[in-house]
């Protein structure tokens, strides 16, 4: 039920998008600027963006249900990864990205690293208005990633429930804002596939930090 409610809602508004901008681009009565034009193909491009990263994460979602997740594990770079997510990301000019390049590499595919990295800067982009920042740092045995932003933060005790399938920063499925609320929970199983680890913390001042946590690779030592 809460698949067929998320889905149908973040088909149909993109969907819509699309359908409207296309209409108006072919009506022949109707006469576009330049600018109207561009405006019209920019939400195109932007809805159907929205349309890939939502099958894009229901067929990972599917694929760690089933088990279907094999990692290829060999030492990784914080810094190679964090490169690799932002490339294709959009908003990534307001993302500030430091990973530190001497710190151990991590033991992790290198795919499916990316692709956490660019789950959790979308959804802090998403929820922030301001610059989003990227740290790397070690302890232990382990080295962790944090992704900071100063947006709304989490509700009271909403920390673990966060990475819950269909779940927002706010808990709604009506807010109209791209996806399902499936980036963060396919994050989480990658991660785990990984032996490594995800958690939410607050950011001091407001705001969420989202802690990517693995081993480091002996490799590396």
């Amino acid at each position: 039920t809460a698949l067929l409610s998320a889905v149908g809602h973040d088909l149909r508004t993109p969907l819509a998008s699309i359908k409207a901008s296309v209409s108006s681009l072919r009506a022949p009565d109707l006469r576009l600027s330049e600018q109207d034009t561009a405006e019209l193909l920019a939400g195109v491009e932007e809805s159907t963006d929205r349309l890939a990263d939502l099958v894009d994460n229901l067929l990972d979602s599917s694929r760690l249900a089933t088990g279907a997740i094999v990692p290829k594990l060999r030492p990784v770079g914080y810094d190679q990864a964090v490169a690799g997510a932002l490339a294709g990301l959009d908003g990534r000019g307001r993302v500030e990205a430091d990973a530190d390049e001497s710190l151990p590499a991590v033991l992790a595919d290198i795919g499916l690293l990316e692709r956490v990295i660019a789950n959790v800067l979308q959804n802090a982009l998403k929820y922030s208005d301001d610059r989003v920042f990227v740290r790397s740092s070690e302890h232990a045995a382990w080295v962790e990633l944090r992704v900071v932003d100063h947006g709304p933060g989490l509700p009271h005790g909403a920390a673990d429930s966060v990475f819950a399938p269909f779940e927002r920063l706010g808990g709604h499925t009506d807010t109209g804002e791209p996806g399902v609320g499936l980036g963060l929970s396919v994050a989480q199983g990658f991660m785990t596939a990984m032996h490594g680890t995800i958690r939410a913390e607050d950011t001091p001042g407001g705001g969420l930090t989202v802690v990517l946590a693995l081993p480091a690779s002996v490799e590396a030592r």
